[in-house]
């Protein structure tokens, strides 16, 4: 004999989120700032990623068809919003994205963002004209980075580039390493420091830089979860992982 189902009227918001492959702080670092809230869950898929660098064979691990595929998959899980969770538009070019977040939608019906469109609607939202850049990247993907944000009036008064290009080794950079260069950067006074990478750990640093730099940090998880929370509406971010972000 079958039992009757109890389904609930209220699912909390579902975040669904395309991972680059090799990334291994994103999903950890996510539901570290969603501190265990009941209101949102998280859902990943992933696609293939491996090396960060300006060439062909980097560029095409970021093509429409793959984001297409993996957002199809996440929206069986009725999510709310897609988000490409990667900062790639950062140096392929905005229009990439959108182009993205576009096609995603067209596919699925649900809203969608990346991570480089999540920063530039916290820019415009808090008035952010210049920043200080540090990544994990090699210096010639952080000049790319600059010169886009350029094309949309956004300054880089200074960057720090780690020299990495496998896309793993980025998750194993030790948190604490990133304060002193943080503070170099914020003495040339930006309105924020962005650390541009979703498999980076900027975010447990972001109270500590902000306390003693008094410059806002923004962090790639953090605003990218933060741009997921606004579309769909949700309760925003404890203070600690960036103070705009709250």
């Amino acid at each position: 004999m079958e039992s009757t189902a109890v389904l609930s009227d209220a699912p909390p918001t579902r975040i669904g989120m395309i991972t680059p492959s090799s990334n291994t702080c994103l999903e950890p670092m996510t539901y570290r700032i969603l501190e265990g809230r009941e209101d949102v869950t998280v859902h990943s898929t992933r696609i293939p990623v491996t090396r960060i660098a300006l060439d062909a064979g980097s560029d095409q691990q970021f093509d429409a068809a793959g984001m297409r595929a993996a957002a199809e998959l996440l929206a069986t899980a009725d999510v709310d919003v897609i988000a490409w969770n990667g900062t790639s538009g950062s140096w392929l070019g905005v229009d990439h994205d959108r182009a993205i977040a576009a096609e995603i939608t067209r596919a699925t019906g649900i809203p969608a963002t990346t991570s480089t469109l999540a920063y530039l609607e916290a820019f415009e939202r808090f008035g952010i004209a210049d920043i200080g850049l540090l990544t994990p990247y090699t210096s010639d993907v952080n000049e790319q980075v600059a010169a886009r944000y350029a094309e949309h009036g956004i300054a880089v008064t200074g960057h720090r580039a780690l020299g990495l290009s496998d896309n793993e080794s980025f998750g194993r950079v030790v948190p604490e390493s990133l304060v002193a260069p943080s503070l170099d950067l914020a003495e040339a006074g930006p309105a924020a420091l962005v650390y541009l990478c979703t498999n980076l750990y900027g975010a447990p640093i972001a109270a500590e830089v902000e306390d003693r730099s008094g410059v806002p940090v923004l962090d790639s998880v953090a605003v990218t979860l933060w741009h997921c929370l606004v579309l769909a509406g949700a309760p925003l971010l404890d203070a600690k992982w960036g103070r705009l972000l709250a």
